[in-house]
């Protein structure tokens, strides 16, 4: 362990104190904080573009404003970006990958014939690193999803070739998990919907639901891959029906003790996702988090934090429920710098995490005692206490840059780097 900086020793310790006062003990949340792993989302690095080269362009709702200098245009570049954004977070985290990331090596490979194999560049680039990765499979941006539907498609041979692709892409999941030692949790997201208010919303949502029971057919081990499903309230192009919606979704990972997946920003703008964690966890065995912010629709800016982030992280903690939710990023802006977006989202899910985890027992206990007075005295003092001395200490701990030290090294890497990708 690095020695601390003096200011950020002394610092920790005069916080370390303050928190003891409140029976909290700051290196045992350091602990805990330590073991917990975030999965960086590759897309944050090339606007959801992928490497296919098919020269589709986005659909399916999704849009990426902005056109900052440095966009990833391959994989070496997608993966060196992404290794200056790790060096600049503490802990040991994980990389979520899209299916159309594979590495095909200038040849067309449609959806439904993808492989292991175009996926071996990113298994090693995760061995190397200690990390293991998350997965999922690409329902968007291709000709057979442009009319917005794809699992839940009424003709048949379109959802055939959707339900292939997320079969191979579980299978590539579990091989991912297999050689990395730890489960890839592989999420389905479609985009079915429909933008004007449909007659008939019945038969999209039992077509959807044959095409998961052909694809979650084969039981692959839990011990290398986890399923999830992912709902939306609405999207661009699906504003006044989602096929998989949270009812659908949360009805068919129940039924099937499938993971769930709650995206912070897939939900009403005003409705937050913190008190679904634990209704859902009540019936299904883990969760997937997506940890976005959406404004006024799913825009899926970079995580800032806010009251629904700390909401999120406390909930997990106060609940003990971190061992079972899977806490990963979902977030693209194109309108500053992307390696920081990466780092300020991942920097700030972390130090929500860390708050939650340095909460005095006491309000609980205050709670259990009936003693509301003392709860909502000691929620709003220990507002107050320290924690960003803790996390400074902790970030010089783990040899990544305390304060907003990180962002001249971001500064550092478009100069030399990102600005040379014109």
């Amino acid at each position: 362990m690095a020695a601390l900086p003096k200011s950020i020793a002394r610092s920790y310790q005069i916080a370390q104190e303050q928190y003891a006062s409140y029976g909290v003990d700051t290196e045992a949340a350091l602990a805990v904080l330590e073991k917990i792993s975030i999965s960086l989302h590759c897309w944050q690095g090339d606007d959801v573009g992928g490497f296919e080269n098919t020269g589709e362009g986005l659909s399916g709702g999704i849009a990426v404003t902005g056109n900052y200098l440095g966009k990833a245009r391959t994989p070496d570049e997608l993966r060196a970006d992404l290794d200056m954004a790790l060096s600049l977070i503490p802990g040991r985290h994980r990389l979520n990958l899209h299916a159309f990331y594979g590495e095909f090596g200038g040849k067309k490979v449609d959806r439904d014939a993808i492989e292991p194999k175009h996926f071996s560049g990113w298994i090693d680039w995760a061995k190397e690193r200690g990390m293991g990765m998350d997965f999922n499979p690409t329902c968007f941006a291709h000709a057979k999803a442009a009319d917005g539907a794809t699992l839940s498609h009424a003709k048949k041979g379109i959802r055939d070739f959707w339900v292939e692709h997320c079969i191979r892409s579980r299978e590539i999941g579990a091989v991912m998990g297999k050689a990395l030692g730890s489960p890839t949790v592989t999420n389905i997201w479609i985009p079915d919907g429909s933008k004007d208010t449909p007659i008939d919303r019945m038969s999209p949502r039992q077509r959807l639901a044959n095409s998961l029971d052909r694809i979650f057919a084969k039981p692959l081990p839990a011990k290398h891959h986890l399923d999830a499903v992912e709902s939306k309230l609405f999207g661009i192009g699906s504003e006044s029906y989602v096929v998989g919606s949270h009812e659908f979704y949360m009805g068919y990972a129940i039924k099937h003790q499938k993971l769930l997946c709650l995206d912070a920003g897939h939900f009403h703008p005003t409705e937050g996702i913190a008190d679904k964690i634990s209704s859902v966890l009540l019936y299904v065995p883990e969760i997937l988090l997506h940890v976005s912010r959406g404004v006024r629709w799913d825009s899926d800016h970079v995580v800032t934090l806010d009251d629904a982030l700390l909401s999120i992280a406390a909930e997990l903690v106060r609940n003990r429920l971190l061992a079972r939710t899977h806490i990963g990023l979902d977030f693209f802006d194109a309108s500053i710098n992307r390696i920081a977006a990466w780092a300020i989202g991942t920097r700030n899910t972390l130090k929500a995490l860390l708050i939650a985890l340095l909460e005095p027992s006491s309000l609980a206990a205050a709670e259990k005692e009936g003693d509301l007075t003392a709860r909502l005295a000691l929620l709003e003092e220990s507002k107050c206490l320290p924690w960003g001395a803790v996390w400074d200490a902790y970030c010089e701990r783990q040899g990544v840059p305390s304060g907003s030290a990180w962002l001249e090294k971001v500064r550092a890497y478009e100069k030399s780097v990102l600005s040379q990708r014109i």
